[in-house]
């Protein structure tokens, strides 16, 4: 394709404001597919990733191709959560223009003005689908006033102030240039493909130079190994080229390009040669990371590196160290966990690795993103254990400083008073409250990453799951005083065996428990979660022995509470700083760093 028939878009929103949909609706009305391909068993054909799919969320960002009239659509689907904006910042650089969906009730929200900032630094222009038109608390006139004033906010030049609006129902593939009277008539996504044509300028590069392109993905496969992926940015690549891998530390490595991929729909489709302006995939590069340059080898000039957010969390990751170590996973060597975890690197821009005795200190963007990672290696069948998350500081001026974000919660009225005092138990800052149209209280506070450990699940059980949160990088602060733990102590297993009905019985009055009846425990694991302050070790394997007497209260049917399975995220919240996770590809389970209730004293003392 002739570059001036090309078009680079890539789809960026707050999380569920329907960029996932709307570009399976692209899809779909190009007929990229045969009728019976479409669904695929799928709702959304994006989404690839078991993990997506379950969570509903969009975790990487992927590139996918439309071709409508005579022209290519490269079109790049990026995650909506601030955890994996690291997505967006190296993806954003293949593209030309952006579709800022906007959800037609919420409006602008926290991630959308981060990737919009990206956006606009870049000088990408951009074009706004207000999105979900069809809610019956719509505020479109509000909305679009929320937009404008974030535009105003944001735009580095004035050119960027002059955007197109379009409406859609994205789920439906419906699109308007204008507001529809009636949301129901019938109508396509025309709009937003003639929008794209229209508003989205072609790839401003030169063809006529010596071949560069910027490598801003990688994947894998069984049988070619590593692709490159990146926007031919100057010249032509072709199958068999002579070309030099341009290292970050400006190195080059001698290669040449195996096979040429472009991608048409879902599917990359192998191609002889590339011209400046498509995304392509190239094989032969094995040394190749994301923000390295490949270059002819004539002329290897290497083009700007890519930047990214640094990690605001830690935390430690290594082989699991209980008495059930070994039972449960394939992967339990600290050599396996490094290897692993040197291959995610390649890929998660956002992720930092380094080691820490037989294990490793893992940072990211939030919990959401190890969470993720955490959850991949098990269902690998990787066995390991982690400790909580710790907040990443930097040194700044000669003093040390911390991370801290900008947190926006949507509540009914009814629970603004347990929001506002588990707020100001954490010393966070009220910055603005407002009521929305539905009922709600949009209240906006600014809080360190410290105090957000932990605090999603604490406040979705205080407001019954009604809560909406949401939050976004705002810099960096001094380094505070600790923050006192709210959580009451640990119910702890006194011995190894497994847990009977008649001990769980008993111990269900001092909290609340974790495990059933038939689990297999040792001591030292935590077993619930105890109704005081204080650690409370407790016999949950005791058996009732038989007697000479016989009684109706002694001899009925034991009656247990169901207990609580807490979940990889629960699991991770609810640790403190003297326990650990271990994670097996089978079981979640709880426990002190320190096994031995003497040796736990003798540290409690220390710290």
């Amino acid at each position: 394709m002739e570059p001036a028939k090309i078009r680079n878009v890539a789809i960026i929103a707050h999380v569920d404001h329907g960029k996932t949909t709307l570009v399976d609706g692209l899809l779909k009305q190009s007929n990229t597919f045969r009728s019976n391909q479409a669904e695929m068993g799928k709702a959304l054909l994006m989404d690839s990733g078991d993990q997506e799919s379950e969570r509903g969320i969009t975790i990487t960002a992927k590139q996918t191709s439309v071709y409508y009239k005579d022209y290519k659509i490269n079109i790049i689907d990026t995650p909506g959560h601030a955890d994996f904006s690291g997505e967006v910042e190296r993806t954003l650089n293949m593209a030309d223009g952006v579709i800022l969906a906007v959800d037609a009730q919420e409006g602008p929200m926290p991630q959308t003005k981060f990737v919009l900032s990206k956006a606009l630094e870049l000088g990408l222009k951009p074009v706004v689908v207000v999105n979900k038109i069809d809610k019956p608390a719509r505020r479109i006139a509000q909305v679009n006033d929320e937009v404008s004033d974030l535009f105003l906010e944001l735009a580095v030049d004035d050119s960027q102030l002059l955007y197109p609006t379009y409406y859609a129902i994205a789920r439906d593939g419906k699109a308007w240039p204008e507001m529809p009277e009636n949301p129901e008539a019938a109508a396509d996504f025309s709009p937003i493909f003639e929008a794209i044509l229209s508003d989205i300028p072609a790839p401003k590069v030169d063809e006529n130079g010596d071949f560069q392109m910027l490598i801003t993905s990688l994947t894998y496969d069984n049988f070619l190994g590593k692709y490159a992926i990146g926007r031919v940015q100057r010249g032509i690549a072709k199958v068999g080229d002579a070309i030099s891998l341009i290292k970050r530390d400006g190195a080059e490595i001698k290669t040449k390009i195996d096979k040429l991929f472009a991608y048409r729909g879902l599917q990359r489709e192998e191609i002889v040669q590339a011209k400046a302006g498509d995304i392509v995939a190239i094989t032969g590069v094995s040394e190749a990371e994301i923000g390295e340059t490949l270059a002819s080898r004539d002329n290897p000039e290497a083009l700007p590196t890519i930047e990214v957010e640094k990690p605001t969390l830690s935390m430690y990751l290594g082989p699991n160290t209980s008495p059930m170590k070994g039972r449960e996973g394939e992967f339990t060597t600290s050599r396996q966990i490094g290897d692993r975890l040197k291959k995610e690197l390649e890929t998660n821009v956002s992720l930092q690795v380094k080691e820490e005795g037989i294990g490793f200190i893992i940072s990211g963007r939030g919990e959401l993103h190890l969470s993720v990672l955490i959850e991949s290696l098990r269902r690998e069948g990787f066995e390991f254990e982690v400790g909580r998350p710790q907040v990443v500081t930097i040194i700044e001026d000669g003093e040390e400083k911390e991370p801290v974000e900008e947190l926006t919660i949507e509540v009914v009225p009814e629970f603004i008073g347990a929001v506002s005092q588990e707020m100001g138990t954490r010393r966070a800052e009220m910055r603005g409250q407002e009521n929305l149209p539905t009922g709600a209280a949009r209240m906006t506070y600014i809080i360190t990453t410290r105090a957000m450990i932990g605090l999603r699940n604490l406040m979705l059980t205080a407001t019954k799951g009604t809560i909406i949160m949401n939050s976004l990088p705002h810099g960096y602060q001094k380094l505070g005083a600790k923050i006192q733990s709210t959580r009451s102590g640990a119910l702890i297993a006194f011995e190894k065996g497994s847990t009977t009905p008649y001990a769980l019985q008993s111990t269900e009055n001092r909290g609340e428990l974790f495990v059933g009846p038939g689990t297999e425990v040792y001591a030292g694991m935590i077993v619930g979660l105890n109704n005081r302050q204080e650690d409370l070790e407790i016999n949950v394997v005791k058996e009732k022995h038989l007697t000479n007497m016989r009684s109706k209260s002694s001899d009925g049917t034991v009656q247990l509470t169901p207990f609580t399975d807490l979940s990889l995220e629960q699991s991770i919240d609810f640790i403190n700083d003297d326990e650990l996770l271990e994670v097996t590809p089978k079981s979640l389970r709880l426990r002190k760093r320190y096994l031995d209730p003497i040796e736990r004293r003798r540290m409690a003392k220390k710290s």
